[in-house]
């Protein structure tokens, strides 16, 4: 069987085409794929996530940190005070070695080290030249930091959208999936700061009125629903990914992984605290009949999300997530009349979620999913294992 390794080699060096190189690793698979080798690939029921390449992978990526820290400090040495040259010369000298790494060995944890320490000082560069153009300092009074209007504005796009440029580059020289994620966020973080530009602008003008201090709690909730929306458009970007990728065999489906671990959070807080009545940062919440149901109701539904499209890396920051703050609430009653810690039950109920869905993760998938959705959909979705 052709490795995927020289597959990409020969793409890299013209001998093939990318549609080829795909349709003959999809070929590939479905001649070496015997009813025995079918059998043992359904009962494994990994999410196939190429995160890292083996031994030698895990080997590589401890000589690149080692090696990246040692250049930065002979750096630190060498040009003392200069951050600006050290983090440039920084990202030239990861991306030279990940055109070794990753674009001829195409390791894939190495790859995702060097990708994050690329990213990394590209965005302290960017930082310090934003700084240095704009002479932005902290402010100390709110008349200064509302005078920073236009300055902060240009500011944040210089540095979020050169972010985005940069790893945008990277990704199209190195297809490291990580990337994804990384400009999902820079993105989120993009519209965060035009909405504040428009909420400020809109309060200058006198189209809104300034918040009262009584104003804030409420102010704070709607805000939710910007890491809402965001987080919905990341991952009707994953699910369209994993759509285009449904066998997951390029690598698509690994930038979807990246995009559902970026939108999990930003879907769960906001959906847990509007659903339950809790305080926007982690205040009290009167764990009453309304509040037991609306939480149960939004653990069912990332539930039967994540097994609808075949994700674990949404379920569990939901797991994680609902376990630290929902579960405590609606065991705490029950600690109290029984003695037992708030914690030790957290521990019971997360830890038997996990075990159950990743024990069983292939077989409940496809009694949950199969009799409740259209076969037009499940045809558009990740295969059902038998």
């Amino acid at each position: 069987m052709i490795s995927a390794e020289t597959l990409d080699k020969a793409v890299a060096a013209g001998l093939i085409s990318q549609t080829t190189r795909d349709q003959l690793e999809v070929m590939e698979r479905a001649v070496a794929l015997a009813p025995e080798a079918r059998r043992a690939d359904d009962e494994g029921d990994e999410e196939n996530l190429r995160l890292v390449g083996g031994g030698n992978d895990l080997f590589v990526t401890v000589g690149t940190v080692l090696l990246s820290a040692g250049f930065f400090f002979v750096l630190t040495t060498l040009l003392p005070g200069q951050t600006f040259w050290i983090a440039g010369i920084l990202a030239v000298f990861t991306w030279g070695l990940a055109e070794i790494v990753t674009r001829q060995h195409r390791m894939k944890l190495s790859s995702s080290v060097l990708a994050l320490i690329f990213m990394a000082a590209i965005l302290v560069a960017l930082a310090l030249q934003v700084e240095a153009s704009f002479g932005i300092r902290k402010p100390e009074t709110i008349w200064q930091l509302l005078a920073l209007r236009q300055t902060a504005s240009r500011a944040g796009y210089l540095f979020l959208g050169g972010g985005i440029i940069a790893a945008a580059i990277y990704f199209w020289r190195f297809r490291v999936p990580i990337i994804a994620g990384a400009i999902a966020i820079a993105f989120t973080l993009l519209a965060f700061l035009q909405t504040a530009i428009i909420l400020y602008d809109s309060v200058t003008t006198g189209a809104i009125a300034p918040p009262r201090l009584e104003d804030v709690p409420e102010l704070l909730r709607a805000a939710l629903y910007m890491p809402l929306i965001c987080g919905l458009i990341v991952f009707a970007t994953g699910v369209a990914f994993d759509i285009y990728d449904r066998d997951r065999r390029k690598i698509w489906s690994d930038c979807a992984f990246w995009l559902h671990v970026v939108s999990a959070p930003m879907l769960v807080h906001p959906l847990f605290i509007m659903a339950t009545g809790q305080n926007v940062v982690f205040g009290h919440i009167a764990p009453d009949a309304n509040a037991t149901i609306m939480l149960t109701i939004l653990i069912l539904g990332f539930l039967y999300v994540a097994l609808a499209i075949d994700r674990r890396s949404l379920l569990v920051p939901t797991l994680a997530y609902f376990g630290s703050l929902g579960i405590y609430y609606l065991v705490n009653s029950a600690s109290d009349s029984t003695g037992i810690p708030p914690f030790a039950l957290i521990l019971v109920v997360v830890g038997a979620l996990i075990i159950l869905f990743g024990a069983g993760w292939q077989r409940i998938r496809r009694i949950v999913v199969k009799p409740t959705l259209p076969a037009t959909v499940i045809r558009r979705l990740p295969p059902l294992k038998a």
